[in-house]
């Protein structure tokens, strides 16, 4: 059960529990109001009245404490400030060029002295998606963007690019430009894969063979399509290399997928990751935090037990 749901169910059972002290724990996802029992170096002590519950350091983003100011009801409300737009509601379909003038910003090239690929931010403070695949063994990155200026786009190419999480299993990574004096960017939705169905128009906006802001249009082939153990959206849209990275739409204009990969031998096989496993990843980031230490895998093994010599049963 998620922390989220968990505070939520506590909230309802608790709704009438009254607090002497009552002192406010900004979550990522929920606001705690409780009093603080004790703060250890890795966790907080909450007492809620009905229960006390346990919050880990790395869910808490800000704690504002109150004096005697008399009874508190316990309150869990949801945060704001979202790391990413996503809406699972039906949208309504447009034409893709309307939609492209509209969303277009949102899209990047990703640099690295290996290739390039595409991306797209996810919110406008610079975190952008890519595949794990495009920077992959690389430290040097660089991203470009397109904004625009007095009616046209202007091309600007940011260096200082900070590999934040990476999941080399469903081939993501998310990457935040940190350049001083970088202007707020333009992110996109993220939709619902789910929502599809078998035959709605997507587009693809990305860098195929460097030829930038390259847009293809084609409809969706397949919901499930099952290569090396995982599920993929087939699409008909041209996906060639350096695509990788960037967002498959659905006509709304909302992130249904990021494509990845082609079917080399063959035209209009292209595939995409579906946009739940990239909400998935932003969800858990944390998780899957980027280490220099450890590169190119985000989770840490401990070492194996060491085996034990079989001993006869006599002792002998």
């Amino acid at each position: 059960m998620s922390l989220k749901k968990y505070l939520t169910i506590a909230a309802l059972v608790g709704c009438g529990a009254q607090l002497a002290l009552a002192d406010t724990i900004q979550l990522k996802d929920a606001v705690v109001t409780g009093k603080i029992l004790a703060e250890k170096p890795d966790a907080l002590v909450v007492d809620l009245g009905y229960t006390v519950l346990l919050i880990p350091r790395t869910a808490v983003t800000g704690v504002t404490k109150s004096g005697p100011t008399g009874a508190a009801l316990v309150a869990v409300t949801p945060a704001t400030g979202q790391f990413y737009s996503s809406d699972n509601k039906a949208a309504v379909a447009r034409d893709v060029s309307s939609l492209v003038k509209q969303i277009g910003e949102a899209v990047v090239q990703v640099r690295t002295p290996g290739g390039l690929g595409s991306g797209f931010f996810v919110n406008d403070e610079g975190y952008l998606i890519t595949n794990f695949h495009v920077i992959e063994g690389e430290t040097e990155i660089s991203v470009e963007v397109y904004q625009q200026k007095n009616g046209q786009l202007d091309r600007e190419t940011y260096k200082q690019v900070k590999i934040i999480a990476i999941n080399k299993f469903h081939d993501l990574a998310l990457l935040h430009i940190e350049d001083k004096g970088a202007p707020k960017f333009m992110p996109v939705t993220l939709g619902n894969s789910d929502a599809l169905n078998v035959g709605d128009g997507v587009f693809a906006i990305g860098s195929p063979l460097g030829l930038e802001r390259t847009v293809t249009q084609g409809i969706l082939s397949t919901k499930t399509r099952q290569l090396e153990g995982e599920l993929y959206l087939q699409t008909s849209a041209q996906i060639n290399p350096g695509n990788s990275g960037g967002p498959l739409f659905n006509l709304a204009g909302e992130v249904v997928g990021v494509t990845n990969m082609k079917i080399t031998f063959g035209e209009g096989l292209g595939f995409a990751i579906p946009v739940e496993l990239v909400k998935s990843f932003l969800d858990h980031r944390d998780t899957f935090a980027y280490s220099a230490d450890n590169p190119n895998n985000p989770f840490r093994y401990l070492e194996p037990p060491s085996r034990t010599k079989a001993q006869p049963v006599d002792g002998k």
